[in-house]
C-alpha cells in the first residue's frame, strides 16, 4: 500500500470513529434530555425499539438474516442480561449526575476488561498494565472521594454498568469465532427492550409529545450511527491510533453539559478524568498488535461498541496475546 493510500485509509478511519463518537454523544444528550421528563423504563423501551427497527432495516448491509443464525443461544441470553444491567445502570446514572461525570466513569470499562481478561480468558497481563489498571481506579476514587462525601447511587450504577459492559466485551471475544458482529449487536438490544416492556405501567409511561418522539427517534438512530462509525473506524486502523480520538467524547460532553445544563465539572472530576484517560491510553499502547486490543472502543456508546471481533480482513496482524510479557 502506498503512503498516499495509507494516509487516505487512516483519514477515513478517523472520520468514521469521530462519526461514532458523535453518534454516542448524541445518544447521551438525547437521553439526558428525555430522562428529565420520561421514566427510565420508557426511555430504554423506546430507545431500544427505535434502535432495533433501524438495525433490522439495515440488515442487508451487514450480512442479512443469515448472519443472525446461531447455535449458541445460552451465550446470547447471558449477553442480553448483561446488556440490561449495562443500559439501565448507565442511563440511571446519567439522569442523576452531570453528563461528563457519567462519561468519565464509563471510561473505566476498558480497564475492567483488562483485569477480567485474566480470570475469564486466561490472558497474560503484565505488571505495567496492572499498574495502569490500579492507577485508573485511583482516578475513580479521586472522583468519588469516599469518606469526604456520601457516594451517590448514581455513581455506583454507572460503575456497575461499566462492569456489565466489560463482561459484554469478554463474552464477545468468546463468541467471535462463530458469531457475526451484527448478531452480537442486534441480540443484545432485544433484552433491554423486553425487560423494559414488562416494567412499563401507568405510573411510568407518559405519552410523548412531538419533541419527545423526535428525541426518542434520535436516540435510536444515534445508537446505530455510533455502531456503524466505530466499526468503520476500527476496521480501517489500529486501535492504538484511534483510541485517543474516542476521548473527544469527554470534551464534547463537558461543553454540552455546560451550554445546555450549566454543568461545570469540579477539579476532582477533572483530575480523576485525566488519570483514567492516561491509564486507558497507556494500556492501549501496551497492547499494540494484540488480538485483545480491539476492546478499546468507546464505553457505553452503543450496545455493541466493544464487541467488534477481529477478522481476517483486518489490515493489522493479530498476535497471540500471550506473546507479550507486559
Amino acid at each position: 500500500m502506498t503512503s498516499e493510500a495509507r494516509h487516505d485509509k487512516t483519514g477515513k478511519a478517523i472520520a468514521y470513529l469521530l462519526l461514532g463518537v458523535a453518534g454516542g454523544l448524541g445518544l447521551d444528550l438525547a437521553a439526558k434530555g428525555l430522562l428529565a421528563v420520561y421514566s427510565l423504563e420508557q426511555f430504554v423501551f423506546l430507545r431500544s425499539l427505535f434502535g432495533l427497527l433501524i438495525f433490522v432495516f439495515l440488515a442487508r448491509q451487514f450480512g442479512g438474516v443469515d448472519s443472525l443464525r446461531t447455535r449458541r443461544w445460552r451465550w446470547h441470553m447471558l449477553r442480553t442480561v448483561l446488556a440490561v444491567g449495562s443500559m439501565f445502570g448507565f442511563f440511571y446514572g446519567l439522569a442523576h449526575m452531570p453528563l461528563v461525570d457519567a462519561l468519565t466513569l464509563g471510561f473505566t470499562a476498558p480497564l475492567m476488561v483488562t483485569a477480567l481478561s485474566v480470570p475469564m480468558l486466561g490472558e497474560h497481563v503484565g505488571w505495567r498494565r496492572w499498574m495502569a489498571v490500579v492507577i485508573g481506579f485511583i482516578g475513580v476514587l479521586i472522583i468519588l472521594r469516599p469518606g469526604t462525601q456520601a457516594i451517590a447511587l448514581a455513581h455506583v450504577a454507572v460503575l456497575f454498568s461499566a462492569f456489565f459492559y466489560a463482561c459484554l466485551a469478554i463474552t464477545a471475544r468468546k463468541l467471535a469465532d462463530t458469531e457475526s458482529s451484527y448478531s452480537l449487536s442486534l441480540y443484545v438490544v432485544v433484552g433491554p427492550l423486553l425487560i423494559s416492556a414488562t416494567l412499563l405501567g401507568a405510573g411510568n409511561w407518559q405519552p410523548p409529545d412531538a419533541v419527545g418522539w423526535l428525541l426518542f427517534g434520535v436516540a435510536g438512530a444515534c445508537s446505530v450511527i455510533a455502531w456503524i462509525g466505530i466499526i468503520g473506524g476500527y476496521r480501517r486502523a489500529a486501535p492504538a491510533m484511534l483510541a485517543p480520538f474516542e476521548y473527544t467524547a469527554l470534551v464534547g460532553g463537558a461543553l454540552a453539559g455546560y451550554l445546555i445544563w450549566n454543568e461545570v465539572p469540579d477539579r476532582w472530576v477533572t483530575v480523576g478524568a485525566i488519570v483514567i484517560i492516561g491509564s486507558g491510553l497507556f494500556v492501549v499502547y501496551r497492547e499494540i498488535g494484540n488480538a485483545i486490543s480491539n476492546r478499546y472502543l468507546r464505553a457505553l456508546t452503543a450496545s455493541s461498541a466493544a464487541e467488534i471481533a477481529p477478522s481476517a480482513s483486518s489490515p493489522h496482524p493479530q498476535l497471540d496475546p500471550r506473546s507479550r510479557q507486559d
